[in-house]
């Protein structure tokens, strides 16, 4: 360490005497119980008692007047706080003199197990002392305009910095008021300020407001003002001072984050290109300007390929966005939604193709060039004391949008750089959220094509059901959804209804759908019972997500297929009879002639895609003219996601309305779905058909050769009585190789049944379970060359299982 008196320290420590310097302090110990337990030189020197004369004698006697005990009760209490204390106390000199002293005393501490307070002090000290003219040249020279106002609130007095920033010369002020000098510097505020000042004698600081001055009066400025009262020698209140400091750079750049703070909650709220366009004028008038136009690019809008555009004639845009403070928009020359030809000022280059934005703070409508190339526009500005613009181009991801124009006409302050800055920041905020809107609405139109695509256009049920269905999609911000329906023709005039919904929105929903609702017919086609047709199902949504997730790992694929949900039913017009089997998917409602609506208890199962759990199906009876109604979540969730309550709802609609079918399905989304949800909608209504002894005709078969001589002529008789002697032939031989595959090689009880349908079909049934495979019969194989010939004649032919055995069938168009 360097010796003391050598360092800085030394050399920046007070001089004795010094305002600062504390070496000389008197310095005594006191006991807790007030007694001296220590006494310095210094203190000897100040009160000329010796350490002999007052250690272990009570403090009290030093005081130059009677004790307060009282007082010093208290100050101990203070200084166990850990605060300490100091304060003014008259002690008495050893020659007689008292002594107005500076004293402070330390928090407590311990001396051989005793509590101790450290105490030390000083005479006052002279304080420092300003020359006038030092004082003078603070005042004047100061970077803050300072004011002296009397009671009348009258100048008496500024200083240069103040005269020059208001830009009234200080003769002019002394002697009048704020408000007879500068009305628009919301004069009639400050002069409330500085009554409230004397009123109450409480400063007032930072006050903010803004304002003009003469020294600058095409420009606002923000202003930062402190207002203390003058007090004179007996404490009387004789005037105001104020202090005034410009603060426009500080506040320009407040208000610059705090509207694009605001711009982030108003601007870009949906997914949708025109409505964001007219957020970002909306927003912007009037608090940045008085007139704002927003025109997009025709892509940006969706809109490619409107009709060709003549040579010459510019990139295609037409109006987005539109706001004036004027009523109507009358400075506009082209209104929402028409075609508008873009034209820079005279003399600037276009921001469409530099990417720049282009400030005109003063527009002269009398410009030559206006009138030369653009006198349309320059009417438009003289009318209407257009009189300054920036012109921002919208770009998003390297992509040219658009282009967003301001205009200042009611507000007299032009456009400068700082306001070109905002403009900027607002233009790119709304042209991310356009771009993030154009993106969105074209995967969502995608969406939807290929979700329409893949839907039947006009299902029908041939003549075992009457059908209507609705699909709605989900609404733009919660993307299209996997929903699907299906009416799919099966063998004997029975139909398969299929209702689903894939998890997930979007593209992969969509197309994951289109994959299933395949799947679905290809397993129809094979004539699985709905129980059996889920398991396969389920199995191939296993291995989709398998490859999906193999995708994932690879890095080729960012979505994975999740899972569906599906119902299955096959309804029997013969019998009237309908399986049903589900998979995670709510279960029919039935509405049977004179009944209330029900819901059948149908086995749950498990969605489709978890693997490992079995589907059951159950047979309802469904009398004729029997409503049975298939159905997504998005119908009965509703705002209150209450499923329950939303298939109660469903139940009454469909109860109460005898309407026919297509506007019941129309009028039951509608009232259940009435605004936009976040999930598709889809419904299909089926109401049955019976098909009596006039469309069904059956035999028994004997297991005898002889029999299928009997069967052929039957079968012949009844199709002509049906009037389809055309068919009479092609039935005849049918029948007979049918018939004679099952004498010859299946189980009795063997059974023949006609069905005339929406095509004549022939069922032989047997006992036995061995089906043979359509498409693979041959003349090779024992019995082959029967079921070739069958599968010549027919237009359709194929077996399906049954509880006691199989049916082989094959069905006819009817001409």
């Amino acid at each position: 360490m360097e010796p003391a008196g050598n360092g800085r320290d030394a050399a920046m420590s007070a001089a004795p005497g010094d305002l600062l310097d504390a070496s000389t302090d008197a310095a005594a110990v006191l006991s807790a119980d007030g007694v001296v337990a220590g006494w310095t030189r210094g203190a000897e020197a100040l009160l000329g008692h010796r350490a002999p004369d007052v250690v272990g004698r009570p403090a009290a006697r030093l005081l130059a007047g009677p004790g307060d005990p009282a007082r010093a009760a208290a100050v101990a209490r203070h200084c166990r706080t850990g605060m300490g204390w100091n304060g003014r106390i008259a002690l008495r000199h050893r020659d007689g003199r008292d002594l107005d002293l500076d004293v402070r005393v330390s928090a407590p501490f311990r001396i051989l197990g005793e509590e101790c307070f450290l105490v030390s002090a000083h005479e006052q000290r002279t304080r420092w002392t300003m020359g006038q003219s030092v004082l003078d040249g603070f005042l004047t020279r100061s970077p803050v305009g300072m004011a002296v106002m009397d009671l009348d609130l009258r100048y008496v007095w500024l200083n240069d910095t103040l005269e020059r920033s208001g830009g009234v010369p200080r003769e002019q002020r002394l002697g009048r008021r704020l408000s007879e000098l500068l009305p628009g510097l919301q004069a009639d505020v400050l002069e409330g300020r500085m009554r409230k000042v004397l009123a109450t004698g409480e400063p007032v600081t930072d006050y903010e407001y803004l304002g003009w001055s003469w020294a600058d009066p095409g420009r606002r400025h923000a202003y930062s003002t402190s207002f203390f009262p003058l007090v004179d020698a007996h404490g009387a209140r004789n005037g105001v001072c104020y202090m005034v400091q410009d603060v426009t750079e500080r506040w320009n750049a407040r208000q610059l984050l705090s509207l694009v703070s605001e711009a982030g909650t108003s601007i870009g709220r949906t997914l949708d290109v025109p409505r964001t366009a007219q957020e970002l004028a909306d927003f912007s008038v009037p608090r940045f300007a008085d007139f704002v136009v927003v025109d997009l690019l025709e892509p940006a809008l969706g809109a490619e390929g409107q009709g060709a555009r003549p040579a010459g004639a510019g990139p295609a845009m037409r109006r987005a966005g539109l706001r004036s403070v004027r009523e109507g928009c009358p400075e506009a020359m082209a209104g929402t939604g028409e075609e508008v030809h873009f034209q820079p000022p005279p003399g600037d280059v276009n921001p469409l193709v530099s990417g720049e934005p282009i400030l005109v703070p003063v527009l002269d409508p009398a410009d030559p060039r206006w009138r030369a190339e653009q006198p349309a526009v320059a009417d438009r500005l003289r009318d209407f004391g257009l009189h300054s613009l920036i012109y921002v181009p919208m770009r998003a991801r390297n992509t040219v949008l658009g282009l967003a124009g301001f205009f200042r006409s009611v507000n007299p302050v032009p456009f400068g750089p700082d306001d070109v800055l905002l403009a900027g920041e607002l233009v790119a905020r709304a042209a991310l959220c356009v771009d993030n809107a154009r993106r969105y609405t074209r995967e969502h139109t995608a969406a939807v094509t290929l979700q329409r695509s893949l839907l039947p256009d006009a299902p029908s049920g041939g003549t075992a059901l009457d059908v209507a269905s609705c699909y709605r999609p989900a609404d733009a911000s919660g993307g299209v959804g996997g929903d699907w329906f299906d009416v799919i023709p099966l063998s004997g005039a029975r139909v398969g209804l299929v209702i689903g919904d894939v998890v997930g929105h979007g593209l992969p929903a969509a197309a994951s759908m289109g994959r299933l609702r395949t799947a679905v017919q290809t397993l129809a086609a094979m004539e699985m019972p709905p129980d059996e047709l889920l398991a396969h199902l389920d199995d191939l949504v296993l291995r989709l997500s398998d490859e999906e997730a193999g995708r994932d790992q690879a890095g080729r694929s960012t979505t994975t297929f999740i899972g569906a949900t599906c119902l299955y039913a096959v309804y029997d017009p013969v019998g009237g009879r309908c399986a049903v089997a589900r998979a995670g998917h709510p279960p029919p409602v039935v509405v049977a002639p004179g009944a209330p609506a029900r819901f059948p208890d149908i086995p749950a199962g498990p969605p489709l895609g978890l693997g490992g759990m079995a589907f059951e199906a159950a047979e309802l009876d469904l009398p004729e003219n029997t409503l049975l109604g298939l159905y997504t979540n998005g119908l009965i969730e509703g705002a209150d996601h209450d499923m329950e309550s939303g298939m109660s709802r469903l139940a009454q609609v469909l109860a109460g309305s005898g309407t026919g079918l297509d506007a019941l399905c129309t009028s039951a989304v509608r009232r259940l779905v009435s605004t936009p949800q976040p999930d598709d909608v889809a419904l299909l209504l089926a109401r049955t058909r019976a098909l009596g002894a006039d469309r069904v005709a059956s035999w028994d078969v004997p297991a005898d050769p002889a029999a299928v001589g009997r069967a052929r002529a039957a079968a012949t008789r009844r199709v002509t009585e049906w009037g389809l002697g055309e068919l009479a032939m092609t039935t005849e031989l049918i029948v007979s190789e049918l018939v004679t595959n099952a004498v010859r090689y299946a189980r009795p009880p063997i059974r023949l049944r006609l069905v005339r349908g929406a095509r004549l079909s022939c069922e032989v049934s047997d006992a036995s379970p061995t089906a043979p495979r359509p498409r693979h019969a041959r003349s090779t194989d024992e019995g082959g060359r029967g079921l070739l010939l069958v599968a010549r004649l027919a237009q359709h032919w194929g077996a399906r299982h049954t509880a006691d055995g199989k049916i082989i069938w094959a069905e006819q168009e009817i001409p």
